[in-house]
């Protein structure tokens, strides 16, 4: 091969290998890019109040939480032994938890099931004048100021609530606000259900 067919050919292969360069260059990123927008479009599917929980059919986290401020009764894991009860992680900032409040009052005055609260990143007093001024629908409330026991329940943002079996295993849990709706649909049977295996 003479010099100047060499030259020729060296330049014709810089040439082809600049062109899967840059061609790499570009494939690359589209190729990542096609895999998070496929990643997202699944993501907006999703339902984020029926997202599940990995403590479905799982014991009650290990806590002992103090009572909020003006309460005699805390809550702690030994609490939900032998018995079936909802668990409402509620805050005094959180809007939600004010619309679905009054539900809560109502369920606690009909006496169906044990209700405690989680009282979730809150201010003492805050925590205190809400149940003092908007009533107070729990059996026992803990006060989990630093947040770290609803981290260890899954909580991923307050409203939320948790059914607890007589073992004290976590058999359902609903986030947002509880309507009547999803309480007479999903909650009562789930408690009846569990009421009548704990009388047996």
């Amino acid at each position: 091969m003479s010099t100047e067919n060499a030259i020729s050919h060296a330049t014709d292969v810089q040439q082809t290998h600049h062109e899967k360069n840059g061609k790499a260059v570009y494939v690359i990123p589209i190729f990542f890019f096609g895999i998070i927008a496929i990643a997202f479009a699944i993501g907006l599917t999703l339902n984020p109040r029926e997202l599940p929980s990995v403590l479905i059919g799982k014991p009650v986290p290990a806590f002992n939480l103090p009572p909020v401020e003006g309460r005699k009764l805390g809550l702690s894991s030994s609490d939900f032994e032998g018995k079936v009860s909802l668990v409402n992680v509620f805050a005094s900032w959180c809007a939600e938890c004010r619309a679905e409040h009054p539900i809560l009052m109502e369920l606690g005055a009909m006496n169906i099931v044990p209700i405690h609260g989680l009282n979730y990143k809150d201010k003492p007093v805050d925590a205190k004048n809400w149940l003092d001024g908007l009533g107070d629908p729990y059996t026992r409330t803990g006060a989990d100021r630093d947040g770290r026991v609803a981290i260890d329940w899954g909580v991923y943002g307050v409203p939320e609530t948790f059914l607890v079996n007589r073992k004290g295993e976590i058999v359902f849990k609903h986030i947002g606000a509880i309507t009547w709706k999803v309480f007479e649909e999903q909650i009562r049977p789930l408690i009846e259900e569990l009421q009548k295996t704990s009388a047996n």
